[in-house]
Formats: structure tokens, C-alpha cells, sequence
């Protein structure tokens, strides 16, 4: 029999704990509630699937949880709750390893596709880490100066490794496996995080931001990581 994945839901707010917890329940998952960030940091163990966190909470806040469950290597998807709507603080809890947001209000529907769709990325990955190796060449994925270590989920440009995020590095591996191909922002959301339903379209112009900053030796003149103006984005020319 398989066990239910099991999520940790963190917010310090008891409404909101229930709000989530019974329809998360509802549809097969195991909720374990924090209503503190140490509270999370305690309950926190290998038997957790995901994690829901909101960014504000009183002492430890959600940003700084996500930064020592990563800092302590845990692979595991964390989806942060917000009310913020302020850019910087997407990027923020992107470049501290959260693999997705959502924005508050936002509907019980809305939250567990993305939960679902972040459970399959996860589940993907761990196939991909347990499966046989391929030969070395066929893991190494090399366009102009970026080379992508797909087994090793390494990325190297100009000779120096880049430390990329979770969705940063499934952008730059999907693109860099069909150089100078054109990926529409949809078709950059369906792939990478799942579904493009429900999905603002400017997570993707986000995420690409941020990867210019760190692969481009001029982010504000690209030329590695390219805008096809009204379709989307390219790594490379055919």
C-alpha cells in the first residue's frame, strides 16, 4: 500500500491551517501543521513530501526557513505562500530554493495543482536520480560557452560553475537541449513547473532575469540567453 505524501503546511495563522488542511486531506495527502517557522524547522523530517510556507511569520519567517531546509540540502519542493506582490520578494524566495509561489487570495483548486504539479517535478527527478547512468556525453549538454551536467545538475559558463535554483536549472536544461529553438512562456510553464494554468505568465520573465544575472557577462546585453520579442525565449541560435 502506498503511504500518502505527507505535506507540512506553515502558518501562524489557526484559520488558515484549517482552510488548507481539509481540503489537502481531501484529496489524499497527509497535512502536519506548523504555526511557527521553528515549529516547522522541528517538525521537519525525511518523511515530508512538500512544503506549503508562508513568508510572514513572527520570529522565524518563511524566507529564512526555506533558507536553512536548503542549506541543510533537502531537495524537497517548497511552494511559498505570499500576500506580498512585490517582485523582490518572488526572486528572493526563488534564489533561496522555493520552487514556487502563490500569491494570497487564492483558490483551494489553484493551490493543489500547483502542489501537484510540484510532487510530479519532484517524483521525475528522483526517477531520473536513480536510473541508470547514461555515458557522459549523453548527460553534458554544451551551447557556446554554457555547458549543463544533467547528472550532476551543474551548470558551468566560461569555465566557472553557476549555482542555479531548482526551476532555474529545469529552464536552462529544457532550453539547452534544443539550441536556437523558440519556447513560448506557456510552453516554458507546462514543462518546467507542470501546468501553465493558473500561472502568471511573468514568473517565467522573473526566472529569466535572474538566469541573465548570473550566465550573462552583461545581463542588460544577452548572449547566451536570448528574447524573441513577442514569442519568448531562445538559448543559442539554430
Amino acid at each position: 500500500m502506498t503511504s500518502r505524501p505527507r505535506i507540512l503546511v506553515v502558518d501562524d495563522e489557526r484559520a488558515i491551517q484549517t482552510l488548507l488542511s481539509y481540503p489537502l486531506e481531501g484529496e489524499g495527502f497527509e497535512v502536519v501543521q506548523a504555526l511557527s517557522g521553528e515549529t516547522a524547522l522541528e517538525r521537519f523530517d525525511d518523511t515530508i513530501s512538500l512544503v506549503l510556507l508562508d513568508v510572514s511569520l513572527p520570529g522565524i519567517d518563511g524566507f529564512e526557513v526555506c533558507r536553512r531546509l536548503r542549506a541543510d540540502g533537502s531537495p524537497v519542493p517548497i511552494i511559498m505562500l505570499t500576500a506580498r506582490t512585490d517582485e523582490i520578494d518572488t526572486v528572493l524566495g526563488l534564489e533561496l530554493g522555493a520552487d514556487d509561489y502563490v500569491t494570497k487570495p487564492f483558490s483551494i483548486r489553484e493551490l493543489t495543482s500547483r502542489v501537484r504539479a510540484a510532487l510530479r517535478r519532484s517524483e521525475m527527478l528522483a526517477k531520473a536520480a536513480a536510473a541508470t547512468p547514461a555515458e557522459p556525453e549523453a548527460e553534458r549538454l554544451v551551447v557556446g560557452d554554457l555547458s549543463v551536467d544533467l547528472a550532476g545538475r551543474s551548470v558551468r559558463v566560461r569555465g566557472e560553475e553557476v549555482r542555479l535554483t531548482f526551476s532555474e536549472f529545469e529552464i536552462v536544461a529544457l532550453m539547452a537541449s534544443s539550441p536556437g529553438r523558440v519556447f513560448t512562456r506557456d510552453q516554458l510553464l507546462e514543462q518546467v513547473w507542470g501546468d501553465a494554468e493558473y500561472r502568471d505568465p511573468r514568473t517565467v520573465d522573473v526566472h529569466v532575469r535572474h538566469l541573465r544575472e548570473k550566465l550573462e557577462a552583461e545581463p542588460s546585453e544577452p548572449e547566451l540567453l536570448l528574447t524573441v520579442r513577442g514569442v519568448g525565449y531562445q538559448i543559442g541560435k539554430p
